[in-house]
């Protein structure tokens, strides 16, 4: 193999997940190491893939979103259809996660006016109860 490949540890090690995850990964179809006997061996191919699955958990995509979007690279389309669909699915969940922080905002203010009604009641009960 002339291409660099990296060991299960060294997959672990650079993106700070465990053996069961990239195991994971596998089973769910996401990456597909070679194999070496019983040694998974990971291609760049693989770290790049991985590197993407980790990218779209952080912007809560579902691992089956993430695999349709990875094996659209495999069309004759200079990655076209990838692009394209990847362009609209992070559109549409930057839309669902601005929706989400907007209820998150009314709530945290909602909470906040709570709390300092209710600092307001407890504060009289402290300076009766110290008379």
């Amino acid at each position: 193999m002339t291409d660099q490949v990296f060991s299960i540890r060294q997959m672990c090690d650079r993106f700070n997940v465990t053996p069961r995850t990239l195991r994971f990964y596998e089973a769910k179809e996401l990456i597909a190491p070679l194999r070496e006997g019983q040694r998974r061996v990971y291609s760049k191919r693989e770290a790049a893939r991985v590197h993407l699955i980790l990218l779209g958990k952080k912007f809560g995509f579902s691992l089956e979103e993430l695999r349709q979007l990875l094996d659209l690279y495999y069309l004759d389309d200079a990655q076209q259809t990838q692009l394209t669909q990847t362009f609209a699915m992070a559109t549409k969940r930057l839309d669902a996660l601005k929706a989400q922080r907007d209820e998150l905002n009314v709530a945290i203010n909602d909470l906040e006016t709570r709390i300092k009604w209710g600092a307001k009641m407890i504060t009289p009960q402290k300076q009766q109860a110290a008379e």
